[in-house]
């Protein structure tokens, strides 16, 4: 990649990029030590259901665009459209200890031509939660990304009341770039939207962080962490 340089105008100018596009994101497995991603599916059902739907999980479903599933079977029919939804590539976070789905994640919006995807629809069951498993998931999605798909941008977006998705992002890496003022009418509300991205020049630093967070060495033998995650770097202020 080249520095910015004026062009014959005198006009400054971005860099120029040797890029000719990225891969569309496609139903894979990502396997990690404690967790993996596999292919949302109606096999899923039952984890999710009880991870994500008693009615003490109204909460987890205030910021997502969706209502919770109040039976099994509206779960399992909610699973088949996120399945079938062509926009998206849903991905339920499995246990490796356990063999059960405690949480989703999807990559989604898409741009192939300019090599921008967002990371969205995150919800985590209380077993998932503040875990070591729900920071690898996201470090698994951000290498197949970045390193597999070949994105020179990864976006998060979020209500900007969304307290523990705007500390998540930025705990993980992501860069505060700004609020869009009424930016979409959710659940008869308006709502303001903060957007985040990590792009590709970002990532080797990025990855690093998570590497070393994720590494054994950095927990107990309880499974406490012994040093926290730093890959987040100076955030402008909201």
């Amino acid at each position: 990649m080249n520095a910015a340089r004026t062009n014959e105008h005198g006009q400054p100018i971005g860099p120029a990029v040797d890029f000719t596009g990225a891969t569309p994101p496609a139903p894979v497995v990502l396997t990690g030590r404690g967790v993996r991603l596999e292919p949302v599916a109606r096999e899923h059902t039952a984890g999710l259901y009880a991870a994500l739907c008693s009615k003490r999980d109204d909460e987890l479903w205030t910021y997502r665009a969706d209502e919770r599933p109040a039976t099994v079977a509206a779960m399992a029919e909610r699973i088949e459209e996120y399945a079938a939804n062509p926009a998206a590539v849903t991905f339920a976070i499995v246990s490796q200890e356990s063999g059960q789905a405690a949480g989703l994640a999807s990559l989604m919006r898409a741009d192939v031509a300019n090599g921008t995807i967002e990371v969205g629809s995150i919800v985590y069951g209380r077993p998932l939660q503040r875990s070591r498993g729900a920071t690898e998931a996201m470090s698994l999605l951000m290498h197949h990304v970045f390193e597999d798909l070949g994105y020179r941008r990864y976006e998060w977006k979020c209500d900007k009341h969304n307290q523990p998705s705007r500390r998540a992002a930025v705990r993980l890496g992501f860069i505060w770039e700004g609020r869009f003022r009424n930016a979409v009418v959710h659940k008869g509300r308006s709502r303001d939207t903060d957007w985040f991205s990590i792009t590709d020049g970002e990532w080797p630093r990025v990855r690093r962080a998570l590497e070393e967070w994720l590494d054994d060495r950095n927990f107990d033998e309880h499974g406490h962490q012994r040093v926290r995650l730093a890959a987040r770097p100076p955030q402008p202020q909201a």
